[in-house]
């Protein structure tokens, strides 16, 4: 909403979620789970009154307009993430060798990739949860960016060069982005 110069948004939070902004950080409860972010900018505003984040700004250039939006979607993943958790569904695809993946530590495992000697891994980021089913890999997690960066780093992982595409399709895809239901 435009008001004589001044861009105001404005998120409001369900009940049960906790809201505080204290030096420049947003901390968003909710279920025993607690997401914290840095947002600072010095012509981008952000409060915490009622329930709701205000995030404001006055006589915004384009750059300014497109934070406010860009710091409204975070506080809204955020909220999102605290009361429902995001999900990733991901596919292990072979037709040369048969891939082994497990989980160890904070690391995902790829074995036996492309037949390789020595296996291949990627980082799981933040409170990201990996459960292997099968040929499915399943992502859960509070914080959205976690979540899809570890499924990004295992999708990365398996990259192939130096082959054909068409013939070597071999690799772990990510099929399914959603929010986690319950």
């Amino acid at each position: 909403m435009t008001l004589t110069g001044i861009l105001r948004e404005e998120v409001k939070a369900p009940s049960g979620v906790k809201l505080e902004f204290k030096d420049s950080t947003l901390s968003v409860s909710a279920k025993g789970t607690t997401l914290r972010r840095e947002f600072r900018h010095p012509r981008v505003l952000m409060e915490v009154a009622g329930g709701a984040v205000r995030i404001h700004t006055e006589f915004p250039r384009r750059r300014e307009k497109a934070l406010l939006g860009t710091w409204t979607s975070h506080v809204r993943n955020m909220i999102h993430g605290v009361t429902t958790g995001w999900r990733y569904e991901m596919k292990v695809v072979f037709s040369h060798f048969p891939v082994k993946v497990s989980v160890k530590g904070d690391r995902v495992h790829i074995e036996n990739f492309l037949g390789e000697k020595f296996p291949r891994g990627a980082g799981i980021l933040g409170a990201t949860k990996v459960q292997i089913e099968g040929d499915a890999i399943v992502l859960t997690g509070p914080d959205l960016e976690a979540v899809s960066q570890t499924a990004a780093r295992i999708e990365q992982a398996t990259r192939i060069r130096g082959f054909d595409p068409r013939i070597f399709q071999d690799g772990i895809y990510i099929t399914k982005k959603a929010a986690e239901v319950g």
